[in-house]
Order: structure tokens, then sequence, then C-alpha cells
């Protein structure tokens, strides 16, 4: 994955996270989870992509 597309992903995401934030009425406990788990999910998949971490199709829960 070249630098721009990685650039671009995180680019979108953030703006589908705002997007959902600002116009999409709900409780405030349920924004922080959503931002909680986007920031999660995001993080994990940058470990991936950069090689700290396996590939995430890999791993197992429980």
């Amino acid at each position: 994955m070249t630098l721009i597309s990685l650039v671009i992903t995180l680019a979108v995401v953030g703006l589908i996270l705002w997007v959902i934030n600002n116009y999409i009425p709900m409780d405030g406990t349920i924004k922080r989870i959503l931002n909680a788990v986007v920031v999660i999910v995001v993080i994990l998949w940058l470990l991936s992509v950069f090689g700290v971490i396996g590939p995430i199709a890999g791993m197992r829960i429980g």
C-alpha cells in the first residue's frame, strides 16, 4: 500500500466519522463507543499495514 493511498484512506475514514458524529443524531455514549471502536480498528489496521503485527485475517478471538 502506498503512502498516498494510506493517507487517503485515513482521510476518508475521518471524514465519514465526522459526518456520522455531526449529522446523525444519537446519544453521547453511543458516539463515544463508536469513536473508540473506529480508533481501535484504525490503529490495528495501521499496525498490520506497517508489519508490526501479523495480518488481521489470521487473528483469533477467544
